[in-house]
């Protein structure tokens, strides 16, 4: 997948730390109508020492955290997708998001995510997959690997779960099993971001359009279903929390 990042460093150049608001986002707007708008030269707001936003998007230098705000919108069924943008594929995506893409995508550059492609098979010069794949070094897919929670309010308490616990598998009646997403990064093309074009952001199906993919080996289109039981109602506001996944280190033996 060849990214064109020449074009997000020329923005990433360009971008100004202001402690005033960023001005107030047209509700109206549809960045996959017009993705092109989604490439606009976007401010920065420094919240605290370490704290950053950009639109909608939080980003903690130091932790490497990224937040930002979804709604619940499957709470059963089958789902394909782990969020998408309002305008994307809403009967197969468990959570909906009206953040601009491109944010995140500059979100975790500024965090210093590597995107890796490894779950993409190379193509020929028809357009077809060859079933090879390339040969990502292993420090950039232990980089791309994060974890996400996903927090929400009920009745006053504050909730913190990881995300796959709300996906459940068809066959094993199990939640998806603990472990990383990857961080796959998408494409530039003729100055048009992907994922504002498709609305897809975060799939378990693998979708090199979007920027998060689900890398375990369950990734096929009718594996995964929101676990209902564990779900709270849909359009419940929700933040999704992206962090850097590190395996548990070995207990020691004695």
């Amino acid at each position: 997948m060849n990214i064109r990042l020449a074009i997000l460093f020329s923005a990433l150049s360009s971008f100004s730390f202001a402690q005033q608001p960023p001005p107030t986002p047209n509700p109206a707007a549809n960045p996959a109508a017009n993705p092109a708008v989604d490439l606009a030269k976007p401010q920065i707001k420094k919240l605290d020492e370490s704290r950053y936003q950009i639109g909608e998007i939080i980003m903690d230098q130091k932790s490497r955290e990224i937040r930002f705000p979804a709604k619940v919108n499957i709470t059963e069924g089958l789902v394909e997708y782990l969020v998408c943008l309002q305008q994307g594929r809403i009967h197969e995506a468990l959570l909906i998001t009206e953040i601009a893409p491109i944010h995140l995508r500059i979100a975790f550059t500024l965090l210093r995510f590597p995107a890796s492609n490894e779950l993409f098979s190379t193509l020929d010069e028809t357009g077809h997959m060859t079933g090879i794949y390339p040969d990502v070094p292993l420090p950039v897919q232990a980089g791309a690997r994060i974890a996400i929670d996903v927090e929400w309010n009920d009745k006053g308490t504050t909730h913190r779960k990881p995300i796959n616990e709300w996906i459940q598998q068809s066959a094993k009646n199990t939640d998806m099993m603990a472990g990383p997403w990857l961080y796959t990064g998408s494409e530039i093309v003729d100055g048009k971001f992907i994922p504002a074009c498709t609305g897809d952001l975060a799939a378990m199906i693998i979708n090199p359009g979007a920027m998060i993919n689900y890398p375990g080996s369950d990734n096929d289109d009718n594996v995964w279903y929101a676990f209902s039981k564990r779900i709270p109602s849909k359009a419940t506001p929700v933040t999704l929390i992206i962090t850097p996944f590190y395996k548990p280190r070995p207990v020691p033996t004695p």
